[in-house]
C-alpha cells in the first residue's frame, strides 16, 4: 500500500520544490525482498564482466594496444622550401628549382633492426645503383656529424626507382617530396653561381640547425649568399596507424621561398664571351683561359669566364659519380676559379701603373725620351765583357711616356723602374716606391669580390728575397718586375679592378655580383693622380690608334678602346701567358663640343700558354668588345 502526501505533510523545500516541478508527483514504494535479489544479482554479473575484460585487455592484449598507441602518435614532418631562384641583371633565370622525389634513410631505424639491415642495405645499392660501402660510409659520416635522423639517398628518384623503393614496404626507407637545384645554362656560369648539395658535419657549424636532409650552396654565390637563398621550410603534424597508413594530417604551416638573387651579370655577354673564348681557345689548341667584364665607374661584374668549367647540375642530382671524380681528378681543375684564384705574373699589362707611379714620383715627364737599341746591358763588374742583358721585344728607338706604353717597350720601363744601369745615369723609382704604388691600386690584397676563395696575390720586396733565399735583392730584379715579370704575382680580377682604376679617373672600386648598395665601394682612391692617369689613358689609346701599337688591329671597332697587351714567361720562361687588359669607350681627344665619354666596359682576356702571346687574347677581345657596341652601347 501507498499514499499519496498531503500538502500538510510537506515541509518548506519540498513545498518550493513542488511549485518548481509543476505539479509533478512522486511515488515511494518499498522493494520486495526477492527484486532485491534480482537487483543485487545484476550487479554482481555486471562487475564480473568488466573485471574479465579489464583482465584481459591488460595482460594478454597489453602489449598490442600499447604498441598501437605508440604507432597511433602524431609526428611533426618538415615540408622542404625552394630556394630563391638567381637571375641576370635583365631578369633571366640561371639557377631554378624543379620537384622531385627524395629517398631517405631513417639512420635510427635502420640501425636499430639488425635482422634487416643486410637485405635492406642490398635492396637499396640494386635499386638506386649505389655502393653498399658508399652507403655505410654516409651513414657513419651522418652519425659522427649528428646530422639527424634521416640522410639523403636519392635527391632525384627515377619513376621506376620510387615504385621499387615502396615495394620494400621498409620503415628504414623514407620517400619524400623536395627540390633540385637546376642550371640551365650548365658550364657557362659555373664558376659565378657554384652549386648546392647535401649538408655535411662541416657545414653545421655556420647552421646548426640543418639536418642530414638538407642541401646547401657548396661553392659560388649559392654559398655566399646561402642564408638569403635558403627558404624558410614549413611543416605538418602527420598521424599514422600500426601498419603505417596515414589517419590524419594536420596543422600545415606553409613553407617560404628564398629570395630572389639578382646578379649583376648580363648574361647574353656571358654566353657570348663564354662562346667566343672556347673557339679561340679550341683554334689555339689551349684548354685555359679567363675573360671578364667589369663596369668601371660601378664595379659591377658584367661576366666572368673559366676555361675548363664544370657542369654544377652534376652535383644536385644523382647518377653523376663518373662525372664527378673526372672533375674532382682532372689536372685542368676544373672547379679552380682562375679568375679570382690564379696566381699570375701580369707582364706588360703592368706598365700603365708604372707610368702613374714615375709621373706622380717625377722620375719622368710626359715628353722625357728614352732610347731603346732592343736590349740593356748591366755591366758584369767580375766580366766586363760579359754584361748581363735585359732584352726589349725589338728595336724602339727614342721613346716617350705615350709611344712606350703603345709599343710596350721594356726597355723604357727598365729605366723608369730600376734607373739606368750606367753610373751617374737616371734614377728609377726602386722597388720601395714601386711596391708602395702596387699597394696604392690595391695589389697585393683582396678586392672583396663576393665570391669564395679569393687570394690576394705576392708582391715582392728586398727584405722578402732575402728571408726566402738568403740572396741580395739585385738592379735585375727591380728590372724584372717592372715590366711585370720575376716575382710579382696578381690575380686576374686584381688586375682588371686596376685597369678600371685607370679608365674612371683613379678609383679602385669593389667588384661585385650582387648589389647591396646604390653606391659604388671605393677600396683604393688615387684620384689624386688623375693628371698622370690622362696621360696613360694616351698612351693606351695610342697602342690602338697607332700603327706602331700593339693591339693596331682594334682600330676598325665602331667605338674608341684603350687598351694594354701583356705576356707572361712562367715555366722556366718554356711557356708564355697570353693578356689582354682594357676598356671602352675611350675619349681620345676631349674638347668643349666634344665631351668625355664614360667607359662602360673593361675587360681582361687571358690565355695560358698560349703560342705567340698577347697576340692570340687580342681576336677574342676586340670580338667581345664589338658584341658589346652591337647589343649594348648602340641601343642606349
Amino acid at each position: 500500500m501507498f499514499r499519496l502526501k498531503s500538502q500538510q505533510d510537506l515541509s518548506f523545500e519540498e513545498a518550493i520544490s513542488d511549485d518548481w516541478s509543476s505539479d509533478f508527483e512522486v511515488a515511494e514504494t518499498p522493494l520486495s525482498p526477492r527484486s532485491l535479489f534480482y537487483l543485487w544479482l545484476s550487479v554482481f554479473i555486471l562487475g564480473v564482466i568488466i573485471a574479465g575484460r579489464f583482465t584481459y585487455l591488460n595482460f594478454f592484449k597489453g602489449s598490442f594496444y600499447a604498441l598501437r598507441s605508440e604507432a597511433n602518435s602524431a609526428n611533426l614532418e618538415k615540408i622542404s622550401a625552394p630556394r630563391g631562384i638567381i637571375v641576370d641583371r635583365n631578369g633571366q633565370v640561371l639557377a631554378e628549382n624543379k620537384p622531385v622525389f627524395l629517398a631517405l634513410l631513417k639512420v635510427g631505424e635502420f640501425t636499430r633492426n639488425e635482422d634487416i639491415q643486410a637485405s635492406t642495405l642490398q635492396a637499396i645499392s640494386e635499386i638506386l645503383e649505389l655502393d653498399t660501402l658508399d652507403i655505410l660510409s654516409q651513414i657513419k659520416s651522418g652519425n659522427d656529424a649528428v646530422l639527424g635522423d634521416s640522410i639523403v639517398l636519392s635527391p632525384d628518384l627515377t619513376q621506376d626507382q620510387l615504385v621499387r623503393l615502396k615495394a620494400l614496404n621498409s620503415k628504414a626507407i623514407q620517400i619524400t617530396s623536395g627540390f633540385q637545384r637546376f642550371y640551365p645554362d650548365r658550364q657557362i656560369f659555373s664558376m659565378i653561381l657554384g652549386y648546392t648539395g647535401v649538408v655535411d658535419g662541416r657545414d653545421l657549424d655556420n647552421y646548426p640547425e640543418l639536418t642530414g636532409q638538407d642541401f646547401i650552396g657548396k661553392a659560388g654565390v649559392e654559398l655566399v649568399y646561402e642564408r638569403e637563398l635558403r627558404g624558410t621550410p614549413g611543416s605538418f603534424i602527420r598521424v599514422k596507424d600500426a601498419k603505417g597508413k596515414v589517419l590524419e594530417e594536420k596543422g600545415s604551416d606553409e613553407p617560404k621561398i628564398g629570395r630572389t638573387l639578382k646578379l649583376t651579370i648580363d648574361a647574353d655577354l656571358q654566353r657570348y664571351f663564354h662562346k667566343r673564348m672556347e673557339s679561340g681557345l679550341n683554334e689555339l689548341g689551349r684548354k685555359i683561359g679567363v675573360g671578364i667584364a667589369i663596369n668601371p665607374k660601378s664595379g659591377e661584374v658584367l661576366a666572368m669566364v673559366n676555361f675548363p668549367g664544370f657542369d654544377g647540375n652534376i652535383f644536385t642530382g644523382s647518377g653523376h659519380t663518373k662525372a664527378i671524380k673526372e672533375v674532382l681528378s682532372s689536372p685542368l681543375k676544373p672547379m679552380f676559379n682562375r679568375a679570382i684564384s690564379g696566381f699570375y705574373a701580369p707582364g706588360s699589362t703592368i706598365k700603365p701603373l708604372v707610368a702613374v707611379a714615375a709621373l706622380e714620383e717625377g722620375v719622368i715627364t710626359p715628353q722625357k725620351y728614352i732610347f731603346s737599341p732592343g736590349f740593356l746591358d748591366v755591366p758584369n763588374p767580375y766580366s766586363p765583357d760579359q754584361p748581363t742583358r735585359f732584352l726589349d721585344w725589338r728595336y724602339q728607338g727614342d721613346v716617350n711616356l705615350a709611344s712606350a706604353i703603345a709599343q710596350s717597350s721594356n726597355v723604357y720601363f727598365y729605366t723608369v723602374g730600376g734607373g739606368s744601369p750606367v753610373p751617374g745615369g737616371m734614377k728609377g723609382l726602386g722597388v720601395a716606391r714601386l711596391r708602395d704604388w702596387w699597394q696604392k691600386f690595391n695589389l697585393g690584397s683582396l678586392t672583396g669580390i663576393d665570391l669564395p676563395g679569393e687570394v690576394k696575390g705576392f708582391l715582392p720586396s728586398i727584405e722578402d728575397k732575402e728571408k726566402k733565399t738568403g740572396k741580395p735583392w739585385l738592379l735585375g730584379d727591380t728590372y724584372n718586375v717592372s715590366i711585370g715579370q720575376g716575382d710579382l704575382l696578381v690575380t686576374p680580377i686584381q688586375l682588371l679592378s686596376y685597369i678600371g682604376a685607370i679608365a674612371n679617373g683613379g678609383k679602385v672600386l669593389k667588384p661585385f655580383l650582387v648589389a647591396e648598395s646604390k653606391f659604388p665601394e671605393v677600396v683604393k682612391n688615387v684620384s689624386f693622380a688623375l693628371n698622370s692617369i690622362k696621360e696613360v689613358q694616351k698612351g693606351m689609346i695610342a697602342a690602338v690608334n697607332s700603327k706602331l701599337g700593339s693591339i693596331y688591329t682594334m682600330s676598325d671597332l665602331p667605338f674608341q678602346v684603350a687598351g694594354k697587351t701583356g705576356s707572361a714567361q712562367v715555366k722556366n720562361n718554356v711557356e708564355v701567358n697570353a693578356f689582354f687588359v682594357g676598356y671602352a669607350p675611350a675619349s681620345a681627344l676631349v674638347t668643349p663640343d666634344k665631351p668625355a665619354l664614360e667607359p662602360q666596359i673593361a675587360i681582361l682576356v687571358l690565355v695560358e700558354n698560349s703560342r705567340q702571346g698577347s697576340l692570340n687574347a687580342i681576336p677574342i677581345a676586340k670580338d667581345v668588345f664589338n658584341w658589346y657596341h652591337e647589343n649594348r652601347f648602340k641601343k642606349q
